[in-house]
């Protein structure tokens, strides 16, 4: 275990980052879903709000900005295939 103050403080840090990034993951990858399944009239409208969600993962490098480059990519298409 730790001694250091530094080191305890940042321990508690990355446990509280964590939780964060985890949830604003899998957030995102529910939307991704909800937005595969939707009929086109809906999936237009969520695209927007989707892509900025992934665009803010890869801007925290919580996934790498070629994931978030191929998954607008997909889903750009299969909105546009509806």
């Amino acid at each position: 275990m730790a001694n250091h103050k530094s080191a305890l403080k940042r321990i508690r840090s990355n446990e509280t980052k964590r939780l964060r990034n985890r949830y604003q993951h899998k957030t995102t990858r529910n939307a991704i879903k909800k937005l595969r399944e939707a009929d086109k009239k809906e999936a237009e409208g969520m695209l927007s709000s989707v892509i900025s969600m992934i665009d803010k993962l890869a801007k925290k490098n919580i996934i790498h900005d070629n994931k978030a480059a191929n998954l607008k990519s997909n889903l750009t298409k299969h909105v546009a295939a509806l």
